[in-house]
């Protein structure tokens, strides 16, 4: 398992559309990706269970994951938050 943590920075946070972009990247990985956000771990793969955590900017979350080409899903992972989705 690898995970990293970050600082949501665009300014609407996980809202609808960089939660569909960011389930579409992590669906074509085979591994598990989970987001632990105030101490509940989501499932990176599902926009519902994104969407329901109401994660902000500011947010502090933690993204893991674990299986095949877990360092690949967590590096793009990574790059997609740490750009703020695109939106900044």
């Amino acid at each position: 398992m690898v995970q990293k943590s970050f600082t949501l920075k665009n300014k609407m946070g996980f809202h609808m559309r960089p939660a569909q972009v960011f389930v579409g990247a992590m669906a074509k990985y085979p591994a598990d990706i989970k987001i632990e956000f105030n101490g509940k771990e989501i499932d990176g793969k599902s926009i519902m269970n994104i969407m329901a955590s109401c994660m902000k900017c500011g947010s502090e979350i933690t993204v893991k994951c674990s299986g095949e080409n877990e360092e690949a899903m967590l590096a793009e992972a990574a790059a997609m938050i740490e750009s703020g989705f695109g939106e900044e």
